[in-house]
């Protein structure tokens, strides 16, 4: 049974840094995460995601946050992490991670607030 749990967000001002984690079970390395946010009124948007161990563990960062976010995985902590720098306020949403390209049960994210 795949269970998420999302951590690390929080306020910070223009420009500070972040780093959150999910925590997982029921997922395998061989299965490619991602990390989406989103923001009051708006759809969810795919930020990143990190392909599994025999997809050679790749990542793409979507152009909005790439050069600021960096993903990463940890498979001996089952934990997904999301390094956020010079963050803007555009970065404003909620985060939640899941599987890629069909996710599973959504946690309950966490919220990032960055102040302009």
């Amino acid at each position: 049974q795949v269970q998420l749990v999302e951590s690390g967000g929080g306020s910070v001002p223009a420009g500070g840094s972040l780093r959150l984690s999910c925590t997982f079970s029921g997922i395998n390395e061989n299965k490619a995460m991602a990390w989406s946010r989103q923001a009051p009124g708006k759809k969810l948007e795919l930020v990143a995601r990190i392909y599994g161990l025999t997809d050679g563990g790749g990542t793409y960062h979507d152009d909005t946050v790439a050069g600021r976010f960096t993903i990463s995985r940890d498979n001996n902590k089952n934990t997904l992490y999301l390094q956020m720098n010079d963050l803007q306020p555009e970065d404003t949403a909620t985060y939640f991670c899941n599987i890629f390209p069909f996710p599973g049960p959504w946690g309950r994210g966490t919220q990032v607030t960055v102040l302009g």
